[in-house]
């Protein structure tokens, strides 16, 4: 095989491995309009968010769960001890009941995992640098 042919492969590998990486991660513009549609009638992000029917969730990817003061969390949020990682967020977004058992969130989850990357890289807008 020549240099240039070894070159292109690995060039090839390389694009695709990153094309997946990008892709995993999730499209923030779909991720809004999801999040309108599913999840904008009880929880609010950006400038002015504040607690509605579930709490805001600026900032949501690395905060402890049930730990925001505007927002009057069920004792099995408070007391589940997680912490918001994306892996975390990605489960309860697929499962709620199953990451927190007892939880009063009436959302049965959502089982496409390329809607809740989108939904998690649109969170992420919201996140403090």
């Amino acid at each position: 095989m020549s240099k240039a042919a070894v070159m292109a492969l690995i060039l090839g590998l390389g694009t695709g491995l990153f094309g997946l990486q990008a892709c995993a991660q999730g499209d923030a513009e779909a991720g809004g309009k999801l999040f309108k549609r599913v999840c904008g009638g009880c929880h609010q992000v950006g400038e002015s968010a504040r607690a509605f029917f579930g709490p805001q969730l600026n900032n949501v990817i690395g905060r402890v769960a049930g730990s925001t003061t505007d927002y009057q969390y069920s004792d099995a949020m408070k007391s589940s001890g997680v912490v918001w990682t994306r892996e975390k967020l990605a489960a309860y977004i697929q499962d709620p009941k199953a990451v927190v058992s007892g939880t009063r969130m009436i959302f049965w989850g959502i089982s496409d995992q390329e809607k809740i990357d989108d939904l998690l890289a649109y969170l992420q807008t919201f996140q403090a640098p």
